[in-house]
């Protein structure tokens, strides 16, 4: 008899089935989401955002059910910690995908203008995190200003121009040519400032558009404005990290890194001092960046 108690008992202590997830489970889901799009919010300013990240971590049925409503609205969770907050990134068929296109047409509807604020967002992203051991470390900030942006795109556009004459393709790129092949000739083409008569820089203005990029990160949670400085200085948050990080393998953000324009030897970057600078002023006092 004692025997039989005894090869009973496991079945009476066996682990009842997971309870279904309830209304409001899917209600602290789908708020932890929205929270995760409100990129300025930060976890430590808002009580309800951190008890929902730490049901996140600590709570794998819930994160899953999180995971799947944010797959459910198009987004990539890209990280939920403390730091970053739940840091997700649209993809291309998402409702919350902004596309470029649309997001230049707001200052103009010239399509070279849209190919310049594209290559604008990839300067910047390059010289906020020139190195690969940036992009890892989680510790890292990179800070850039407008005019030292624009400076190293025209130093870029300089050794790109050198190398299309190297090559003979000094004329219009072929279709298939690279983008920024087609890119610097708009570029340089442009005015860096434009100054209208009340000292304001002009919308249309390569300073200006990488101005207008700046602004739109920054409003995104991207980036912090820190001061006004040659054209307005910045530095990145968490999110815009793991936002270059996803962006990382593209071809364009490669290949405008191999130009080495931007050389990284102790934690610090700067351009590369052209041969002749006669016509890159803007290189002496650009303001560049440095990284801590």
């Amino acid at each position: 008899m004692s025997e039989h108690v005894e090869w009973s008992e496991p079945e009476a202590a066996a682990p009842a089935v997971s309870a279904a997830v309830t209304p409001a489970d899917a209600a602290d889901a789908a708020r932890l989401v929205a929270f995760g799009l409100q990129p300025k919010l930060q976890p430590a300013r808002d009580q309800e955002y951190a008890e929902l990240l730490r049901r996140y971590r600590e709570d794998p049925p819930f994160a899953r059910l999180a995971d799947a409503v944010a797959a459910g609205l198009g987004l990539v969770v890209l990280e939920v910690s403390p730091r970053a907050g739940m840091a997700v990134t649209a993809a291309e068929d998402s409702v919350f995908a902004v596309r470029m296109g649309d997001y230049a047409r707001r200052t103009a509807a010239d399509s070279g203008d849209r190919f310049l604020h594209g290559l604008a967002h990839l300067a910047v992203a390059a010289m906020a995190f020139p190195r690969p051991e940036d992009l890892a470390d989680d510790g890292y900030i990179g800070r850039v200003t407008v005019n030292g942006v624009d400076a190293f795109v025209r130093q870029a556009c300089r050794r790109l121009e050198e190398r299309a004459d190297e090559q003979g393709m000094n004329t219009d790129p072929a279709t298939d040519a690279p983008g920024l092949e087609a890119a610097w000739r708009i570029w340089v083409r442009r005015s860096a400032t434009g100054a209208t008569k009340d000292a304001r820089r002009l919308a249309g203005s390569t300073t200006g558009i990488v101005g207008k990029a700046a602004a739109f990160l920054t409003d995104s949670g991207f980036l912090q404005r820190t001061g006004d400085d040659n054209g307005g200085t910045y530095r990145t948050t968490a999110r815009y990290q793991l936002q270059v990080r996803d962006m990382a393998g593209s071809a364009a953000m490669a290949e405008l890194l191999e130009l080495g324009v931007v050389p990284v030897t102790d934690g610090t970057a700067s351009l590369m001092p052209a041969e002749d600078t006669e016509d890159l002023e803007l290189v002496a006092d650009a303001g560049l960046p440095f990284h801590s």
